[in-house]
């Protein structure tokens, strides 16, 4: 029987390419603190995952937290069958309630050997791969109208059609700024607006209504699923439930109160593949359209979100994001899911995840659990 047998844990700091912006311009972010999870098993399956928080403001999640974390979850699952992976959930859970992100990571990593001992991808094992690739959204920071169209342009230049934009600040300036994007959006190109929680309801409705005219969609306007809920009452345009999905209670809210027609899951955010899986398929019964995204990481967490995304129809999957393209350092040169003329999708012929980091770049593992 396969069984874990060696966790080793590793920090790389992920320096951004340029200062980021969002939520308003009120989050300030220059680099990222990056924990990979490298579990090893007794008949020499290797299972590879990142968890990458974005910063310790974005979220209540940061990169130490991980590690520490694993000081509890990792020798709790030594001996257990990676494959068995609602088991695995179920002994992280017993182990450490709560902290989702944390347990991202070691879920990854069982899904990754449950792949390579089946030989399957795990977009298969999710349901199955949809071959289609997923169109790649560019992240384009909070600035002034002008500042954004530049940014928008320079992700034109590497393929991209497909955008989201930050805004959030006051309602007269992000008036300006979709209507000067939207003037300015191409033929065949899609852009929201990622509000990141940075209206009070009063705010979301005023501008909202005020570009009923452009047929746009906004994510996470308001901090909290009862203040989107009030929004959504008072508008018409689609919405995004970002930040406020972490759990499949939170997206059977969604659902039950109709409180928006898209969802943006974040792996790491809602637990891991397994928990997004749960939640998929709870959005896919109500015919919903999807975001995938992580939080933040390097080409091994933007891998491991193309096999969730490629679990999905086309026709519901709006994006996925490649954080990778905001970095100065590439975890695995060449390798895992790439930007291709603005679409990406899971490596060819992959078992698993596909892709394993280049551990000279990563360094000395900071803990090792036998």
């Amino acid at each position: 029987m396969t069984q874990i047998n060696k966790i080793s844990v590793f920090q790389k700091t992920l320096p951004l390419t340029k200062p980021y912006r969002l939520s308003g311009g009120r989050l300030l972010f220059e680099e990222l603190d990056s924990t990979f999870v490298k579990i090893e098993t007794n008949n020499g399956y290797i299972g590879w995952a990142e968890g990458c928080p974005w910063g310790h403001t974005y979220l209540p999640a940061h990169g130490a937290g991980i590690r520490a974390a694993a000081e509890l979850l990792a020798p709790a699952l030594i001996g257990m069958n990676p494959c068995r992976i609602e088991h695995i959930n179920d002994r992280m859970d017993l182990t450490l309630p709560g902290h989702l992100y944390a347990k991202s990571p070691f879920d990854i990593a069982c899904w990754d050997i449950f792949g390579q001992s089946t030989e399957m991808s795990i977009a298969d094992l999710l349901g199955g791969c949809y071959e289609e690739p997923t169109p790649v959204a560019s992240s384009i920071p909070t600035g002034s109208p002008e500042q954004m169209l530049e940014s928008i342009q320079e992700y034109r230049d590497r393929g991209y059609y497909t955008h989201s934009v930050k805004i959030g600040a006051d309602s007269g300036v992000d008036t300006r700024r979709i209507r000067h994007l939207e003037t300015h959006r191409e033929d065949g190109e899609l852009i929201w607006y990622d509000v990141n929680r940075a209206w009070l309801p009063a705010e979301a409705i005023q501008v909202m209504n005020g570009v009923l005219d452009l047929s746009v969609f906004f994510e996470q306007p308001c901090e909290t699923l009862e203040q989107c809920a009030t929004v959504k009452e008072r508008t018409t345009h689609p919405i995004s439930i970002d930040e406020r999905l972490e759990t499949v209670l939170d997206m059977q809210r969604i659902v039950h109160h109709g409180i928006g027609e898209i969802v943006n899951i974040k792996i790491s955010r809602v637990g891991g593949l397994t928990r997004a899986r749960r939640i998929r398929d709870i959005g896919r019964a109500a015919g919903m359209k999807f975001i995938i995204m992580d939080t933040g990481g390097s080409v091994i967490a933007d891998t491991a979100t193309q096999h969730l995304a490629q679990s999905i129809p086309r026709s519901a999957r709006i994006a996925t994001w490649l954080c990778q393209d905001m970095l100065s350092v590439d975890t695995a040169p060449d390798v895992g899911a790439r930007n291709n003329n603005g679409d990406s999708q899971i490596p060819e012929g992959s078992i698993g995840l596909g892709v394993t980091p280049d551990e000279e770049i990563l360094g000395q593992p900071v803990a090792v659990y036998e």
